[in-house]
């Protein structure tokens, strides 16, 4: 049994319409929710196949992040599929640095966001203090350089660059995932 926090403006997200998202969630991942909509607090039991019930947490953490549900449960798709959060705040010294770090990651009009997606096929968020990735292994790294290299004050266009080359290697390599549609 687990137990994750999610955000008080995402529990809706996560209950669904009339409890559907989180009957889907408990079917498809063979997990029991039992989420107290005050505190935001999730608890999170597997109740079936154990492999697919440790995803279970993720994509509770996942929707908590700002992904969509059918983002969150792709995440059952594959087995190398996987959940990343990166701590904005943490590379931050005060509120101005991060509202700053944060601007550095979206980048104008969410640019740097969605490059970050295309050029790596993984789906990215960036909510609240964090940045969160879904997507296989190779995915998921390349968009925590690119987010580290931004933290830490490199041009945009060393990034794009840097994720430019990383798609060519996954495309060469045949590691990649499609693009996440979103």
């Amino acid at each position: 049994m687990q137990h994750v926090k999610v955000p008080d403006d995402r529990i809706g997200v996560l209950i669904g319409q009339g409890g559907e998202t989180m009957r889907d969630i408990e079917k498809r991942a063979e997990v029991r929710l039992d989420i107290d909509s005050e505190s935001g607090n999730v608890r999170i039991e597997k109740v079936g196949d154990p492999v697919k019930g440790l995803k279970g947490p993720d994509i509770v953490r996942a929707i908590g992040r700002g992904f969509s549900p059918e983002e969150a449960l792709s995440l059952l798709d594959d087995d190398m599929m996987m959940f990343e959060i990166v701590d904005i705040d943490g590379a931050a010294r005060n509120k101005n640095d991060l509202r700053r770090k944060k601007g550095r990651l979206i980048g104008e009009d969410g640019r740097t966001r969605e490059l970050m997606q295309e050029l790596t096929g993984a789906s990215v968020t960036i909510y609240g203090s964090t940045l969160a990735t879904i997507g296989g292994p190779k995915q998921v790294g390349a968009v925590r350089e690119a987010s580290e290299m931004l933290l830490d004050g490199a041009p945009h266009g060393a990034v794009y660059s840097f994720l430019e080359e990383r798609r060519q290697e996954l495309k060469h390599k045949g590691m990649e995932y499609h693009p996440f549609q979103g």
